[in-house]
Protein backbone atom coordinates (compact mmCIF):
# COMPACT_ATOMS: atom_id res chain seq x y z
CA UNK A 1 0.00 0.00 0.00
CA UNK A 2 1.22 3.28 -1.08
CA UNK A 3 1.90 6.22 1.51
CA UNK A 4 0.78 9.96 1.79
CA UNK A 5 3.32 11.32 0.36
CA UNK A 6 3.02 8.79 -3.12
CA UNK A 7 2.65 10.50 -6.45
CA UNK A 8 -1.29 11.00 -7.09
CA UNK A 9 -2.94 12.22 -9.98
CA UNK A 10 -6.33 12.86 -11.44
CA UNK A 11 -6.77 12.22 -15.42
CA UNK A 12 -9.47 11.66 -18.03
CA UNK A 13 -10.40 8.47 -17.85
CA UNK A 14 -11.06 6.56 -20.88
CA UNK A 15 -12.09 2.23 -22.42
CA UNK A 16 -8.63 1.17 -20.64
CA UNK A 17 -10.30 1.87 -17.52
CA UNK A 18 -13.03 -0.10 -17.22
CA UNK A 19 -12.49 -3.08 -15.59
CA UNK A 20 -11.39 -0.53 -12.76
CA UNK A 21 -13.94 1.67 -12.66
CA UNK A 22 -16.75 -1.26 -12.96
CA UNK A 23 -15.11 -2.52 -9.67
CA UNK A 24 -14.97 0.52 -8.07
CA UNK A 25 -18.66 0.92 -9.49
CA UNK A 26 -19.79 -2.36 -7.72
CA UNK A 27 -18.06 -1.58 -4.73
CA UNK A 28 -19.57 1.97 -4.08
CA UNK A 29 -22.94 1.69 -5.20
CA UNK A 30 -23.80 -1.90 -4.87
CA UNK A 31 -27.23 -2.53 -5.07
CA UNK A 32 -27.09 0.42 -7.51
CA UNK A 33 -24.14 0.16 -9.52
CA UNK A 34 -24.56 1.22 -13.47
CA UNK A 35 -23.79 -1.50 -15.69
CA UNK A 36 -20.31 -2.18 -17.30
CA UNK A 37 -22.21 -1.24 -20.63
CA UNK A 38 -23.49 1.84 -19.85
CA UNK A 39 -20.01 2.29 -17.90
CA UNK A 40 -17.81 1.64 -21.28
CA UNK A 41 -20.48 3.79 -23.19
CA UNK A 42 -19.27 6.86 -20.88
CA UNK A 43 -15.51 5.88 -21.17
CA UNK A 44 -15.49 5.61 -25.05
CA UNK A 45 -17.30 8.76 -25.08
CA UNK A 46 -20.83 7.57 -25.99
CA UNK A 47 -22.10 10.55 -24.24
CA UNK A 48 -20.89 13.67 -24.94
CA UNK A 49 -21.45 15.78 -22.37
CA UNK A 50 -20.24 13.12 -19.74
CA UNK A 51 -16.61 12.89 -18.70
CA UNK A 52 -15.07 10.07 -16.54
CA UNK A 53 -12.12 11.41 -14.32
CA UNK A 54 -9.83 8.55 -12.43
CA UNK A 55 -7.68 9.45 -9.52
CA UNK A 56 -4.46 6.96 -9.63
CA UNK A 57 -1.22 6.23 -7.55
CA UNK A 58 1.25 3.36 -7.67
CA UNK A 59 -0.93 0.94 -6.73
CA UNK A 60 -3.12 2.19 -10.13
CA UNK A 61 -6.45 3.71 -10.02
CA UNK A 62 -8.23 4.28 -6.47
CA UNK A 63 -11.18 6.19 -7.20
CA UNK A 64 -13.12 7.63 -10.61
CA UNK A 65 -15.75 10.67 -10.94
CA UNK A 66 -18.35 11.24 -13.03
CA UNK A 67 -19.39 15.21 -14.24
CA UNK A 68 -21.77 15.68 -16.75
CA UNK A 69 -21.63 19.65 -17.97
CA UNK A 70 -24.12 21.10 -19.94
CA UNK A 71 -24.22 24.61 -20.24
CA UNK A 72 -23.66 27.16 -17.14
CA UNK A 73 -24.70 23.81 -14.89
CA UNK A 74 -22.58 20.98 -14.33
CA UNK A 75 -23.85 17.64 -12.03
CA UNK A 76 -21.58 15.33 -9.97
CA UNK A 77 -23.05 11.88 -11.04
CA UNK A 78 -20.44 9.63 -9.48
CA UNK A 79 -17.58 9.80 -7.12
CA UNK A 80 -16.18 7.02 -5.42
CA UNK A 81 -12.53 6.02 -4.04
CA UNK A 82 -11.64 2.36 -3.14
CA UNK A 83 -12.69 1.63 0.49
CA UNK A 84 -9.37 1.02 1.59
CA UNK A 85 -8.05 4.74 0.15
CA UNK A 86 -10.90 6.54 1.86
CA UNK A 87 -9.87 9.50 4.06
CA UNK A 88 -6.27 9.38 2.28
CA UNK A 89 -7.22 12.89 0.76
CA UNK A 90 -8.00 11.44 -3.01
CA UNK A 91 -11.01 12.33 -2.49
CA UNK A 92 -10.66 15.70 -2.37
CA UNK A 93 -8.11 15.29 -5.50
CA UNK A 94 -10.84 14.02 -7.76
CA UNK A 95 -13.54 16.39 -7.00
CA UNK A 96 -10.97 19.21 -7.37
CA UNK A 97 -10.29 18.08 -10.68
CA UNK A 98 -13.83 17.86 -11.52
CA UNK A 99 -14.26 21.40 -10.34
CA UNK A 100 -11.46 22.18 -12.88
CA UNK A 101 -13.45 19.75 -15.65
CA UNK A 102 -16.58 21.78 -14.82
CA UNK A 103 -15.53 24.99 -15.60
CA UNK A 104 -13.34 24.36 -18.22
CA UNK A 105 -17.00 23.40 -20.09
CA UNK A 106 -18.40 26.62 -19.09
CA UNK A 107 -19.92 25.74 -15.88
CA UNK A 108 -20.73 28.09 -13.65
CA UNK A 109 -22.13 26.01 -10.62
CA UNK A 110 -21.37 21.66 -9.74
CA UNK A 111 -24.91 20.10 -8.23
CA UNK A 112 -24.98 16.76 -6.67
CA UNK A 113 -27.04 14.87 -4.62
CA UNK A 114 -26.22 12.55 -1.88
CA UNK A 115 -28.01 10.07 0.60
CA UNK A 116 -28.62 12.21 3.90
CA UNK A 117 -26.87 9.31 5.80
CA UNK A 118 -23.63 9.86 4.47
CA UNK A 119 -22.01 11.57 7.38
CA UNK A 120 -18.49 11.61 5.63
CA UNK A 121 -19.72 12.15 1.76
CA UNK A 122 -21.32 15.72 3.58
CA UNK A 123 -18.43 16.28 5.38
CA UNK A 124 -15.78 16.29 2.24
CA UNK A 125 -18.39 18.42 0.62
CA UNK A 126 -19.17 20.80 3.00
CA UNK A 127 -15.50 21.06 3.44
CA UNK A 128 -14.93 21.73 -0.48
CA UNK A 129 -17.26 24.89 -0.03
CA UNK A 130 -21.05 23.19 -1.11
CA UNK A 131 -24.26 24.06 0.41
CA UNK A 132 -27.55 22.37 0.61
CA UNK A 133 -30.32 23.76 -1.59
CA UNK A 134 -32.74 21.20 -1.00
CA UNK A 135 -33.79 17.68 -0.32
CA UNK A 136 -35.29 14.31 -2.28
CA UNK A 137 -37.17 12.40 0.16
CA UNK A 138 -37.24 8.82 -1.00
CA UNK A 139 -35.50 9.42 -3.57
CA UNK A 140 -33.30 5.79 -3.44
CA UNK A 141 -34.30 2.69 -3.52
CA UNK A 142 -34.20 1.77 -0.18
CA UNK A 143 -36.33 4.84 0.88
CA UNK A 144 -33.36 7.29 1.81
CA UNK A 145 -33.53 11.25 1.40
CA UNK A 146 -31.23 13.15 -1.01
CA UNK A 147 -29.66 15.90 -0.03
CA UNK A 148 -29.14 18.40 -3.28
CA UNK A 149 -26.28 20.39 -2.85
CA UNK A 150 -24.18 22.91 -5.08
CA UNK A 151 -20.97 25.04 -5.02
CA UNK A 152 -20.18 28.15 -7.36
CA UNK A 153 -17.55 27.64 -9.86
CA UNK A 154 -16.55 31.69 -9.97
CA UNK A 155 -13.57 32.76 -8.51
CA UNK A 156 -10.31 30.10 -7.35
CA UNK A 157 -11.30 27.02 -6.41
CA UNK A 158 -10.11 26.39 -2.58
CA UNK A 159 -7.87 23.18 -3.28
CA UNK A 160 -6.19 23.65 0.57
CA UNK A 161 -6.28 19.96 0.38
CA UNK A 162 -6.42 18.49 -2.80
CA UNK A 163 -3.09 16.22 -3.51
CA UNK A 164 -3.04 16.42 -7.32
CA UNK A 165 -4.24 17.98 -10.28
CA UNK A 166 -5.76 16.54 -13.36
CA UNK A 167 -3.74 16.15 -16.60
CA UNK A 168 -4.62 15.66 -20.25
Amino acid sequence: MTGPGDPVRVRPAGPGDLDAVVALEAEGFAGDAWSPTLVADGLGGGVPTVGYLVVEDGDGVQGYAVVSVVGEDAELQRIVTASGRRRTGLGRSVLAAVREHAAAGGADRLLLEVREDNAAALALYAADGFTEIARRRRYYRDGATAVILERHLDGPPDDAGATGTMEA
